[in-house]
């Protein structure tokens, strides 16, 4: 069983300085609330080790997210994404943190970075920039333009702690970008949560949104609306995640597979419709 996890975050570079490594305490709270165990890869900060947890977990390839946001969250540099993908590009893909208040200078970054590249997409944490913004605001849509006409995927953080109040993660924002920009494929990280049934009609109801729950499918409030959007209503656009370190390898694929999802579907929740997504098959 090959599986894609669409939300990795490795002990590498500045990563160890954004809040998942910053604060191993506040992690391992998080991860024991869930009822999983914080990575021995994160505990050491090895990269090594990170990738023979994939190994032993059957992780084929895994999203890594960069992060543009108030550096109070903990940036990300596009740059370290960039280099922790070229130790193995078959392995890992690139979405390149993206801040639309730059303006002219964030469509040019675009166009080098995802356009031609290494990127394989954007990544949008728009409540938690600077000036914090909703989804829909209309400084962001010369983003959203540039990347659905050069066939760019974005994926928008859009759930849980995306921004400075539970508004930023109401899923109205993304029914509205999904409408504007019909042929943008989006993928909503954190799923929604914890407007889960809202977010999962948005995804229902615009046929370019992909929803990826991550770890708020690991005994969350709302996991069983997940699972039922998964087996039926979501099958294709259903999406595999760990929020790693948040979620360890085997454990997230451990409870995804033992939550009630039928068996039949696996292989494309796991895989199959996140690599036609990623352009891999």
């Amino acid at each position: 069983m090959k599986v894609i996890d669409f939300r990795v975050r490795p002990p590498y570079g500045s990563f160890l300085k954004a809040v998942p490594y910053l604060d191993l305490k506040r992690t391992e709270f998080v991860c024991q609330r869930m009822g999983v165990y914080l990575p021995e890869a994160a505990r050491q900060g090895s990269v090594e080790l990170m990738v023979r947890e994939m190994d032993e977990a059957g992780i084929e390839r895994a999203v890594i997210p960069a992060r543009k946001t108030n550096p109070s969250y903990g940036m990300v540099d596009n740059r370290d994404v960039q280099h922790f993908i070229d130790l193995d590009p078959g392995r890992f893909l690139g979405f390149m943190g993206v801040d639309p208040l730059e303006g002219q200078g964030a469509l040019a970054e675009i166009e080098r970075l995802a356009v031609k590249g290494g990127f394989t997409g954007v990544i949008m944490e728009a409540g938690m920039l600077s000036e914090p913004l909703y989804a829909d605001d209309q400084r962001i849509h010369p983003v959203y333009d540039l990347c659905q006409s050069s066939g760019v995927p974005v994926i928008l953080m859009n759930g849980a702690n995306a921004g400075p109040d539970v508004s930023y993660s109401n899923p109205l924002a993304v029914d509205h970008v999904a409408a504007a920009f019909p042929k943008l494929k989006l993928v909503v990280s954190h799923g929604g949560w914890p407007w889960v049934t809202q977010m999962l009609h948005v995804a229902w109801r615009r046929p370019n949104v992909y929803v990826s729950p991550d770890m708020y499918m690991v005994n969350f409030p709302g996991w069983q609306d997940y699972v039922t959007a998964a087996n039926y209503t979501l099958r294709d656009r259903f999406l595999f995640g760990t929020a790693y370190p948040f979620v360890p390898f085997q454990a997230g694929i451990d409870y995804f597979t033992k939550s009630g999802i039928l068996e039949e579907r696996l292989d494309d929740l796991l895989y199959h419709n996140a690599a036609r997504l990623l352009g891999l098959e």
